[in-house]
């Protein structure tokens, strides 16, 4: 999931749409000298990327079965909504009014974003692309669906923000037709769930984690078109497990 930071009284939730570093000072990359196995020293708010125990992604594997709770996904397109290059991912920030029912508590959709290749895994395989739908609570609490994409046919709903993709770094674009978010997921809406964290810095925990058993699909072109827009992988490596379950 990828989302930028400030610091300060701020809750999470307050700071998902406009992802912004620290007094954007501090440069995090996807390699070198400022990637992943650096993140924990580039900051002292960044220091989870380093020590938590309970770090995102994950390879999903050794599953338990468990009652988990079917997901109640009330998802409503809304005007204005933006498409954002922020030389991480590509991100579209949605309307306010779309909800998550999870167990009964309620969670709203802020926005969605795209990694290529997939930073969970299955069973030890990367998707070609993974969509991190993020949702937050009345108190910033986070609860994240994670869906792979699988090459396959054009995604008609994909096309609608990939048409006017954001070309440049830091290039925001307002989108003339709403995208669906509720289009992009698959039709089957059986997940696996483990708590985890961010997995940009500052790699913050406590984040609900659902990553949909069935994939959805995009075309080879549309796929291809994300990865050469950000020039470069924006998948961060699989973290430990640790001592947690992954619940299906």
């Amino acid at each position: 999931m990828n989302r930028r930071m400030l610091v300060g009284s701020c809750t999470l939730a307050a700071v998902l749409v406009t992802q912004q570093v620290s007094a954007e000072a501090v440069h995090w990359d996807y390699s070198g000298k400022a990637g992943p196995e650096h993140w924990g020293d580039l900051a002292p708010e960044f220091t989870a990327c380093s020590s938590g125990r309970n770090q995102s992604p994950i390879n999903l594997s050794g599953m338990v079965e468990g009652d988990l709770p079917k997901l109640q996904i009330d998802y409503r397109p809304g005007d204005n909504e933006a498409i954002i290059n922020n030389g991480h991912t590509i991100q579209v920030n949605y309307a306010p009014g779309s909800t998550l029912s999870l167990g009964g508590h309620s969670f709203e959709l802020k926005q969605f974003h795209f990694h290529s290749p997939s930073e969970n895994t299955i069973e030890g395989k990367h998707a070609p692309m993974e969509a991190h739908f993020v949702h937050a609570d009345a108190q910033g609490n986070l609860a994240v669906i994670a869906v792979m994409f699988q090459e396959g046919g054009a995604n008609p709903e994909l096309e609608k923000a990939w048409t006017h993709m954001p070309a440049h770094k830091d290039e925001t674009k307002t989108l003339p037709v709403p995208v669906d978010a509720a289009a992009l997921l698959p039709k089957n809406q059986d997940y696996f769930r483990f708590n985890g964290s961010l997995t940009t810095p500052p790699c913050s925990e406590g984040v609900v984690w659902l990553v949909m058993k069935e994939s959805s699909a995009a075309s080879k072109s549309q796929i291809g078109k994300f990865t050469a827009t950000l020039h470069h992988p924006n998948n961060r490596p699989v973290q430990p497990v640790n001592a947690r379950v992954v619940v299906q």
